[in-house]
């Protein structure tokens, strides 16, 4: 499987093509294709970076246009860095969609169609899961005290026990991120996966010439907790995009700090 860059009325974005996801529209944004100024421009989807809410709304209904979700029917977190995952409704969705999520977790699940998972990241691991057997949906957000955490495995795992997937039938996408090849780290990020994925964390850490730093590898990372969750790794895509090298198409908070838009990623069953 495959992720891939695609443009609907200049909003350009990635998913995953394979016939296999028909079930389940879904879409990792960039910062194009929108209408907020600077430093937000131009598809910022992020409701507390000091954005014009109007700006966050339009943006909204042009990603979820392009994706074909509903805008009307997001559902959000307050993202923490951890490893919760939250089950949720019909009424659980927002009031509207420029509005901020409240409740503190890094994943959603549920199996209602017409609800719109939707996870935000600007570096951060975005990954999205599918089991078209069952029906069911999931939406992860795993930086890397996340993917420590195990956060990927803790939305397979809510599907199987709360939904009656099957490890083997859901799909994973794994979206743009920060890659190896600028995630330059001290030693506490290596610890933190070792402490979670034990031998399996070593082929994701690099160490690298300077002394006490490490490159870091989140995406195969998290790949290799899904597969430990179950899934088959043909069954798992990696968008190979970083964040922190194209700033022409996303933003990166370990580039741009504070002073940026937020990309986000969403799934909806149709």
């Amino acid at each position: 499987m495959e992720i891939v860059k695609r443009e609907i009325e200049r909003v350009q974005f990635y998913a995953c093509t394979d016939p296999a996801w028909a079930g389940a529209r879904h879409g990792f944004s960039t910062r194009l294709g929108g209408v907020s100024p600077a430093p937000w421009n131009s598809l910022n989807l992020g409701a507390k970076l000091g954005d014009d809410p109007a700006n966050v709304r339009e943006n909204f209904a042009r990603f979820c246009a392009a994706v074909g979700t509903d805008a009307s029917a997001l559902v959000k977190n307050h993202q923490v860095h951890g490893n919760q995952v939250r089950s949720v409704t019909r009424a659980d969705v927002m009031d509207r969609p420029e509005a901020s999520g409240t409740y503190e977790a890094d994943g959603l699940v549920t199996d209602q169609p017409g609800v719109c998972l939707t996870i935000f990241s600007g570096d951060c691991i975005p990954i999205l899961l599918y089991d078209p057997v069952r029906r069911c949906i999931a939406a992860s957000h795993a930086g890397w005290r996340g993917t420590a955490a195990g956060i990927a495995a803790r939305a397979v795992e809510a599907m199987v026990r709360d939904y009656g997937c099957q490890g083997g039938n859901i799909l994973a996408a794994i979206g743009p991120g920060i890659g190896p090849c600028c995630f330059e780290t001290h030693a506490d990020v290596p610890d933190g996966l070792r402490s979670g994925l034990g031998p399996d964390a070593e082929p994701f850490i690099r160490p690298l010439s300077k002394e006490g730093k490490f490159s870091v590898d989140l995406k195969e990372a998290n790949a290799r907790l899904l597969e430990r969750a179950g899934l088959r790794r043909d069954h798992i895509a990696i968008c190979t995009a970083c964040t922190a090298c194209d700033l022409n198409t996303f933003w990166s908070h370990r580039v741009q700090g504070s002073q940026r838009g937020s990309m986000a990623a969403m799934i909806q069953l149709v």
